[in-house]
């Protein structure tokens, strides 16, 4: 880990590109494990949602190693797209709630309009 020694003996930590892919890493591993593992759609939403923030997170660090700003801009997108699927994704949960009063995955095929 590369340190930076100053004369007052303070050590200083630098944060390199690959912290920021590590901590992605693990946030989308979390978020997988979420989706995969648990019937509760909630908790699949939170998962989802975790996937798509350890994505920006590493599209936001690729943009300020490269001095670009694109990165930025797709992860603003990125957001836009996640506001919308909680909303949709809650909606749904509610509406499964309201008829069978639980939250599993399994009643998501009963809602044929």
């Amino acid at each position: 880990m590369p340190t930076i020694t100053n004369t007052a003996a303070v050590t200083v930590t630098i944060v390199t590109l690959n912290h920021y892919l590590a901590l992605s890493g693990v946030v989308f591993a979390i978020g997988m494990i979420g989706v995969l593992l648990r019937r509760n759609a909630i908790v699949m939403l939170m998962g989802i949602e975790l996937m798509l923030n350890a994505v920006n997170l590493a599209m936001v660090a690729f943009a300020h190693y490269r001095q670009d700003a694109s990165g930025n801009i797709l992860a603003f997108f990125v957001m836009t797209v996640a506001a919308a699927e909680a909303g949709v994704g809650l909606a749904l949960a509610v509406n499964i709630f309201k008829r069978f009063k639980e939250v599993n995955i399994k009643y998501f095929e009963h809602l044929k309009g």
